[in-house]
């Protein structure tokens, strides 16, 4: 495997390509933290379920006065578990991806990574992933809802900035600046990118979807691990696309004037 940093732009099939010979070779360190996370998430989901089901709809001609009261107790229980699952995604999914990026990073720079020493660089960098991932996704799901366009827009331009925050060591603001102007001028090239990968991710979970629905209370469980065989794919994609755009951007800068 070609574990070489980067020193031109990559064409989209090679950022592909090169993302899944490195996934291939290093199976155990890539799958992993997300095995670990889809595990958590998968385990507190079916928790939740199981104490707070979701009651069944009322019968057809109830009074209003069942039909409010269970309206009451599915909102208000559907609420708590969104927001509880939210929470615990946003977590776990920030650790397992910033450890991903970070290993692939040091793979790039140093030929090899253990999955400790991605972990806990990861942590000390949590408040800034975190804090990104909420900027991020507040402003991205404002703009979807003016027109879609501008939230694809936004998805572009911050998609880079897990990488900046774990190879630069940039703070939130910081990265997101950084993001937008790596991505400059690529932004087709990107959404490419994304689109390609998030098509893969959307496959495996319609077909894991499909496969475990008739397991009932075990199938967001088994559905999480098996959707975390492919989900490392996309920090592993956006490491390369950051080094490429680094490369890119190396390539611009004139070389300096010649020693008199």
């Amino acid at each position: 495997m070609n574990v070489d940093k980067p020193q031109r732009e990559l064409s989209v099939e090679e950022i592909i390509s090169r993302s899944f010979r490195m996934y291939r070779a290093r199976f155990v360190l890539f799958f992993m933290p997300f095995l670990v996370a889809a595990i958590i998430t998968g385990t507190f989901a079916s928790a939740i379920f199981w104490y707070l089901p979701l009651p069944s709809p009322p019968p057809r001609g109830a009074s209003l006065q069942v039909v409010t009261e269970w309206a009451l107790i599915f909102f208000s229980r559907l609420i708590v578990i969104v927001v509880l699952m939210g929470i615990v995604s946003w977590v776990i999914g920030a650790i397992a991806t910033g450890t991903v990026v970070k290993c692939a990073s040091d793979i790039l720079e140093k030929g090899n990574s253990t999955l400790k020493e991605g972990f806990n660089f990861t942590m000390s960098k949590l408040a800034s992933l975190l804090g990104a991932e909420i900027i991020t996704s507040i402003l991205t799901v404002i703009g979807l809802l003016f027109f879609i366009v501008p939230g694809l827009i936004l998805m572009v331009m911050f998609s880079l900035v897990v990488p900046v925050i774990i190879v630069e060591q940039k703070g939130v603001f910081e990265s997101l600046g950084r993001s937008r102007k790596l991505v400059g001028h690529r932004w087709l090239k990107t959404f490419a990118l994304l689109i390609i990968v998030g098509l893969i991710m959307v496959a495996v979970s319609w077909i894991t979807t499909t496969i475990t629905t008739p397991l009932e209370t075990t199938r967001l469980f088994i559905s999480s691990i098996i959707t975390a065989f492919v989900t490392p794919i996309l920090p592993i994609a956006t490491t390369f696309l950051y080094y490429s755009m680094v490369a890119r951007e190396l390539q611009q800068i004139p070389p300096p004037p010649p020693l008199l």
